[in-house]
């Protein structure tokens, strides 16, 4: 999974753990009453400050309070993302193992219907002329 990817699909999951238990967030045990997103978020921060350092670690925590103290602040959730997202940089096997734990989107099903002569349908990306043909057999239109 491509890094943009997972942080797209991992970043509501990472605050709403963040707005629940705050810099705690790092250390806390699964929480029963915890709801699956606010748990699954304390599971990828947890893993990613468990692949930092002494110093990162103590930044990671500094990122994570000023967030939760200003849960509405964009800017502040920006910078824990960026925070997390250096270290899948670093790590990308972590990101392989972190992008296992989140579900997969249900495939969503199209039905299309098209009818009359000449109709055409295309369900992916079209970058020339589409176009139809018709044949004259013994004297019938087809």
């Amino acid at each position: 999974m491509e890094l943009d990817a997972f942080m797209e699909l991992a970043g509501p999951t990472i605050s709403a753990a963040m707005s629940a238990y705050g810099v705690a967030v790092l250390t806390q045990a699964e929480d029963a009453a915890a709801g699956a997103t606010v748990n699954l978020g304390r599971r990828i921060l947890q893993r990613v400050w468990h692949h930092r350092d002494e110093p990162q670690r103590d930044a990671l925590e500094t990122d994570v309070r000023e967030a939760a103290a200003e849960s509405e602040n964009a800017d502040a959730q920006a910078v824990l993302r960026q925070a997390v997202r250096r270290t899948l940089r670093e790590y990308p096997e972590l990101l392989e193992e972190l992008a296992e734990l989140l579900p997969r989107p249900e495939p969503q099903s199209v039905s299309i219907e098209v009818s009359g002569q000449g109709s055409v349908v295309n369900t992916g990306t079209n970058h020339g002329t589409m176009s139809t043909t018709t044949t004259v057999l013994g004297g019938n239109t087809r």
